[in-house]
């Protein structure tokens, strides 16, 4: 996957929120796999900048848990395992629960149309690159939960997100996940929230999301990713 880009970054951005966007990037994508050590010099080389703002990127990576550090000066990409992915899975199920209800509980029309607008780019792009689909993927399941009054929770599934679909990238899309129909999913958790029906949604939700689990669970099983 080294050939994927980076997301497009902002002329005014300074050089830490750079070097922050395409080193996250790498990580998510693979470019740099779990458990590579973070080298200031071959990282600085790579991306045309200095070593101040890699290292500091690298420290902000830290609080996102995508790099370690490995001692006082040293950092890697973090590991990934079957015990970490079921972590992130259990928590991201329990926090977009929360979330999802939160926001249909304040749904408004401005709010649905913007969902199914996602829905529709999300849709488009299901036969684009990985990158691409991964963006406007995101931003569907976002907007999900972006009518909950909780910055600091919807912080946490954001993040959350990145650190699961890393597991996703580091699988590729193999078997397209077997016979699953993941439009319908989508579109079945899609109708349910326009009809402002938090049981249903979350339930097709949290069940989009433990197929996906089972999945790469089986995938550790048989030694195919980890």
């Amino acid at each position: 996957m080294s050939d994927l880009a980076p997301p497009t970054l902002s002329a005014e951005g300074s050089a830490t929120q750079r070097a922050y966007v395409t080193l996250r990037h790498m990580i998510v994508t693979g470019q740099l796999q779990p458990g590579e050590k973070l080298k200031i010099d071959t990282l600085r080389q790579r991306l045309d900048t200095g070593a101040s703002p890699i290292r500091e990127a690298l420290s902000l990576l830290t609080s996102d848990n995508l790099v370690e550090r490995i001692d006082q000066r040293g950092f890697r990409a973090a590991e990934v395992s079957a015990a970490n992915f079921n972590e992130i899975l259990t928590l991201r199920c329990t926090l977009e629960d929360l979330a999802l209800r939160q926001s249909l509980a304040r749904a408004d029309d401005a709010w649905e149309e913007r969902l199914v607008l996602a829905h529709h780019r999300m849709s488009r792009a299901a036969s684009e690159d990985i990158t691409r689909f991964e963006e406007v993927h995101k931003a569907f399941h976002m907007t999900l939960l972006d009518r909950a009054e909780a910055p600091i929770l919807l912080k946490f599934c954001s993040q959350l997100y990145d650190l699961n679909i890393r597991y996703r990238y580091l699988a590729g899309r193999a078997s397209n996940y077997g016979r699953r129909d993941i439009g319908d999913e989508h579109a079945r958790i899609l109708d349910a929230a326009v009809s402002r029906d938090a049981d249903e949604a979350s339930a097709r939700l949290l069940s989009h999301y433990r197929k996906t689990g089972a999945y790469l669970t089986g995938l550790f099983d048989t030694g195919a990713l980890g």
